[in-house]
């Protein structure tokens, strides 16, 4: 959840006594709008990360600490993940009280006030803080843009959640269970796409060719993992159908034997089929015409 720390050492100089100098892991800087150009599945995984990295400041063991210049500009992406690289503005001191007014958080879009506890403690400030910071920052844009059809109801109840006041209390278990994947089955958004595949009905026929590729014929879509083709990923044949039969120009397509970090299948949507050669490791499908 944070950048790994290689070493540090301490430095005097005259200008600056008792200088820290650390030595950390390499990061790309996280642009929102380079992400919104990735492929879902990539803004999926670093949504996951993220709540890895909220669940980890909610039972640090320091205790609650809150962000409190929660921003896209205080993270990088390390092989595909997000990671914090500034904590200079973390705390661990949850905001004193006399009474449930004095736990009051004002953000720009909403304003929430918090239970002042026996204690005199606003109750999960550090938490909640972070939660809704994660909302409007990364959640509501990179979870449900291009998101499968078959996970935006779910998504949308994700995004939701973490935006709602009354359920900040459970957000961060929530999310943990939702979208931690698991051994061999990735919860209940992989039973969603199977559910999905296996309900399509298609009104085209495809003809099976194995060992077989399409060097050309390409078309773009977006989002792709290829920038001159339309190379997308699917959980099975039956959502690769699903996919050509969506796109006028798609009239075939060929299954490779590359999956995702999720272990979907990569495969190449074509627009034609006149050229088809040899090749061991990919499966073509051609969309038979009357």
């Amino acid at each position: 959840c944070c950048l790994q720390l290689y070493g540090y050492c301490y430095q005097d100089s005259n200008d600056i006594p008792d200088t820290l100098t650390t030595i950390t892991e390499l990061g790309s800087p996280l642009e929102m709008i380079q992400l919104l150009q990735t492929s879902w599945e990539d803004r999926f995984r670093i949504c996951l990360s993220l709540v890895r990295l909220l669940h980890y400041l909610a039972h640090s063991p320091l205790g609650s600490v809150t962000l409190l210049d929660f921003r896209p500009r205080q993270f990088v992406i390390v092989d595909g993940e997000l990671k914090v690289t500034d904590l200079d503005d973390a705390s661990v001191e949850e905001s004193s009280c006399t009474s449930n007014s004095d736990c009051f958080m004002e953000f720009p879009a909403r304003n929430f006030t918090l239970p002042c506890s026996v204690e005199g403690r606003c109750q999960s400030m550090n938490e909640k803080r972070n939660l809704y910071n994660a909302y409007r920052f990364f959640f509501t844009y990179l979870l449900p843009h291009s998101a499968p059809s078959s996970l935006r109801p779910l998504l949308d109840k994700i995004v939701n959640a973490t935006g709602n006041h009354n359920k900040h209390v459970i957000c961060t278990e929530y999310l943990a269970l939702e979208l931690s994947p698991r051994p061999s089955v990735n919860s209940e958004f992989t039973q969603k796409c199977v559910k999905s595949a296996n309900t399509h009905k298609s009104d085209s026929f495809y003809r099976r060719v194995p060992e077989a590729f399409i060097p050309d014929e390409n078309y773009r879509c977006w989002p792709s993992y290829h920038h001159k083709g339309c190379l997308l990923s699917v959980f099975d044949v039956n959502e690769a159908i699903e996919i050509c039969d969506s796109y006028s120009q798609c009239k075939a397509f060929v299954l490779t034997n590359q999956t995702t970090w999720t272990g979907r299948q990569l495969v190449f949507f074509k627009m034609a089929s006149n050229h088809i050669v040899p090749d061991p490791d990919k499966i073509t499908y051609v969309k038979v015409t009357d």
